[in-house]
């Protein structure tokens, strides 16, 4: 191993704005099942399936219609 190395010539890695993380996420039981039967029937991993339809939400620019009814936050204190 050198002890110095030149990188005034290097180019920055054009996908690391594509490189994925790694978090943690709470599913239901029947979402990651109604994933996984899908992976299955199309002969990939189920991790990718969803980062797939995220992804194309995300693209799409698609809402959730959501009705929410936050809680009382007087009944949380």
């Amino acid at each position: 191993m050198k002890k110095n190395y030149d990188f005034s010539k290097a180019v920055k890695n054009p996908y690391a704005k594509r490189l994925k993380r790694q978090l943690t996420i709470r599913l239901d039981h029947e979402t990651i099942e109604y994933f996984r039967k899908m992976a299955d029937d199309l002969g990939m991993p189920y991790q990718t399936l969803i980062n797939m339809y995220l992804r194309e939400c995300a693209d799409s620019g698609k809402r959730l219609r959501l009705h929410w009814k936050p809680a009382d936050k007087q009944r949380a204190a």
